[in-house]
């Protein structure tokens, strides 16, 4: 692997790319949110600097867009290594993994994100790279084949991944750090909604910025995704500065409400309402009712709709709460809620 790939950062990107770069944070200094993970993070970082071993390997684990890929980053650029990023998809063969181990060097960041992906018998050979730092190589086939052992030097694994549970148990258990990324409250959203907007050179107001972090599911990716959004109707609608009520309007076109769902996620709990009666109802009926992969849903839409409590998993499926049917203005099941019922589903027909 030549050295041109074994880090991304900003100075190896395209022209065009560098804003968008420039909105990661580089430092955990810079980062915002997620203050125990970071300070405990801190510690971890500034103890093995000080003994001058290699970082102990670190998964990092929760929803999607929340920060994980960053740290992976920030952690490289703390302990002053390069970074190699993959993915668990990307890594087919065991061969793969076995180029990648022999090109590190002392210390270096091994970043393997959708760790859970990760094929088995790829993931075995994993396992004494990790805590021996040496690699079994089979060569040959049948009754001359033989074993050869490779050293590899003291370097660091950081896995993320927002499915935890689909890791195997010998896997996990071979992380000494293991932290959870959780969604971000609105006030550290705001801080990063604003700092996003200084760096895009937009005239943002505090209260427009507080505007798009309410309504951004508590995640910075939506967030900084929003505001480009928000930065394109305001500059072709010649508006210099961007207040409260632009936001307002902008989110309003981009379908995004109040508590932040978008057409998806009411798609998904009206789907619940009224095609299944509230619930329950099986996560597979569930995304084919409502034209989506399963997968996405499960992924994408379902931990923030379970996160603020318009969505509920039962043994026997997902239910839709109160709180979502105050939240869409629709009636709770009864005589009303029978005729909205028939009124959707012969609309859907």
């Amino acid at each position: 692997m030549e050295d041109s790939e074994r880090i991304v950062s900003g100075a190896d990107l395209p022209q065009e790319k560098e804003k968008e770069v420039s909105l990661r944070p580089h430092t955990l200094g810079e980062f915002v949110g997620q203050k125990q993970l970071k300070e405990n993070l801190a510690v971890f970082i500034k103890a093995a600097r000080q003994r001058k071993e290699a970082l102990d390997h670190v998964l990092l684990y929760g929803p999607p867009g929340l920060g994980k890929t960053t740290l992976a980053h920030i952690v490289a650029r703390e302990m002053d290594v390069r970074l190699y990023p993959t993915s668990g998809p990307a890594v087919e063969r065991a061969g793969d993994m076995a180029a990648v181990l022999t090109n590190l060097e002392a210390h270096d960041v091994l970043f393997i994100d959708e760790i859970h992906r990760l094929p088995k018998i790829v993931e075995e050979i994993l396992y004494p790279a990790l805590e021996d730092f040496n690699l079994d190589i089979m060569i040959g086939k049948g009754p001359g084949a033989r074993s050869l052992r490779i050293d590899l030097p003291p370097f660091t694994l950081v896995g993320a991944t927002t499915r935890a549970g689909l890791i195997s148990m010998p896997l996990r258990d071979r992380f000494g750090i293991i932290m959870r990324v959780d969604y971000y409250p609105v006030e550290d959203l705001h801080q990063i909604v604003m700092r996003a907007a200084l760096l895009l050179e937009m005239e943002l107001s505090k209260d427009g910025g507080l505007e798009v972090a309410r309504r951004a599911r508590g995640t910075p990716r939506i967030a900084t995704r929003l505001l480009r959004r928000i930065r394109d109707f305001a500059e072709v609608g010649g508006d210099r500065v961007v207040d409260r009520d632009l936001v307002r309007q902008a989110l309003e076109r981009l379908e995004v409400d109040e508590a932040g769902l978008d057409k998806v996620d009411r798609l998904i709990l009206e789907t619940v309402i009224y095609k299944f009666q509230g619930g329950p109802v099986g996560l597979e009926t569930l995304a084919a009712a409502a034209r989506e992969e399963s997968g996405t849903v499960e992924e994408v839409y379902e931990p923030y709709l379970l996160q603020v409590g318009y969505l509920q998993r039962t043994p026997r499926g997902r239910v839709v709460t109160p709180l979502a049917y105050n939240h869409l203005g629709i009636s709770m099941p009864g005589e009303e809620g029978k005729k909205q019922r028939t009124l959707f589903t012969d609309g859907d027909q």
